[in-house]
């Protein structure tokens, strides 16, 4: 695991924001950044405690952005802090190029600083991550076992680490036209034959954090995900909520004839509610009931085709790097934009390959 290594990856410039407080004197309702860590004063991080304040041990997620910038996620996230009653923290110093052994240096002196100035629930500890941070949040849980869950944005699981039977959770979330979304779908789908709790959430944008609607499903997946373990009394309210929303949704998608994102849709929610809502098999039947449609199979073979035709376009422009010239790189870059802006199949798909040129660039 020491040895590990990972492909770094770029996205947002810093957001300086939030007010410097005392250690341990954190307002709720306001981002307090940075929190400097006792015991090493190089290291800090951000904190946001939701509005109900942190008089009881609450749960936490963990963030972790590619460029160190910890009160970014913070500030997209904090109404579903308040929401759900989540303390969020987020580091300034994990950040793309840091070793995995600068890493846990990290994380050990966040997590130890954190759980003597906040309130925190050890059974409820998570973390987060975008891309680069996505392959940090991965790395924590693999080696440490308080983690009980990972939601993994742009990435998943650090390069060379495969499926297998975890203890913890994983949400993969990705924009449709994301370099690293063939990928991070591949991993979620290779979960499918273990006993990992896992699903894939995906959204219509590129390679960055995901909007907070989308965030939302994954920190509502946190809170059943507590029910089904037992760490947290059931919420009837959301379970019916959920349930209400997951059918709406699918009946929705299935009319407008998005087969494969209705059966994903089945899986997310079946996932959520299995344990918890007396209709969660109505989930599981309707994933049965679409798979084995001659539609959904014709838009699966169809996708499987794009993804195909995805890998041969960027093996084939990896081997252009030798001897393209830039009248090449114009007249292509040019005609793949043009193609990822139609309203087609495969638009997302060339948005994907232009995301990854711009990265091999």
């Amino acid at each position: 695991m020491k040895a590990l290594k990972f492909v770094n990856v770029w996205l947002f410039l810093p957001i300086a924001l939030g007010t410097h407080a005392m250690p341990g004197k954190f307002t709720p309702g306001k981002i307090t950044n940075p929190v400097v860590c006792n015991a090493d004063a190089t290291q800090s991080y951000a904190v946001y405690v939701p509005v109900r304040g942190n008089s009881q041990p609450l749960p936490v997620i963990y963030m972790f952005d590619p460029h160190g910038d910890g009160a970014l996620p913070l500030t997209k996230y904090r109404q579903l802090a308040d929401v759900y009653g989540f303390i969020l923290v987020g580091s300034n110093n994990s950040k793309n190029g840091n070793d995995w052994a600068t890493t846990g240096n990290i994380w050990n002196n966040l997590y130890t600083d954190t759980q003597k100035k906040l309130k925190i629930n050890g059974n409820r500890v998570y973390t987060c991550g975008f891309s680069g941070g996505a392959k940090v949040a991965g790395y924590i849980a693999l080696e440490y076992s308080m983690v009980k869950s990972v939601i993994a944005n742009s990435a998943a699981l650090p390069d060379g680490i495969g499926a297998a039977n975890y203890n913890f959770g994983f949400t993969g979330i990705a924009g449709t036209g994301d370099m690293n979304m063939t990928a991070l779908a591949g991993f979620c789908k290779s979960l499918d034959n273990t006993t990992t709790r896992h699903r894939m959430l995906l959204f219509d944008g590129k390679h960055e954090w995901a909007p907070a609607t989308t965030m939302q499903l994954a920190f509502e997946g946190l809170q059943l995900e507590a029910m089904q373990q037992g760490l947290m009394a059931k919420d009837d309210q959301l379970v019916a909520r959920l349930a209400a929303q997951g059918r709406q949704k699918i009946n929705a998608l299935s009319n407008a004839g998005r087969w494969i994102n209705a059966k994903q849709y089945c899986d997310i929610f079946y996932s959520y509610l299995n344990g918890l809502a007396s209709d969660a098999a109505w989930f599981k039947q309707q994933a049965n009931l679409i798979a084995a449609g001659k539609p959904y199979q014709a838009q699966q073979t169809q996708q499987d085709d794009l993804m195909n035709k995805e890998q041969q376009l960027e093996a084939g422009y990896m081997q252009q790097f030798r001897q393209g010239d830039e009248a090449y790189w114009a007249k292509t870059v040019g005609w793949l934009q043009k193609q990822a802006a139609a309203n087609t199949a495969e638009g997302p798909m060339y948005q994907r390959v232009l995301a990854w040129l711009s990265l091999a660039f």
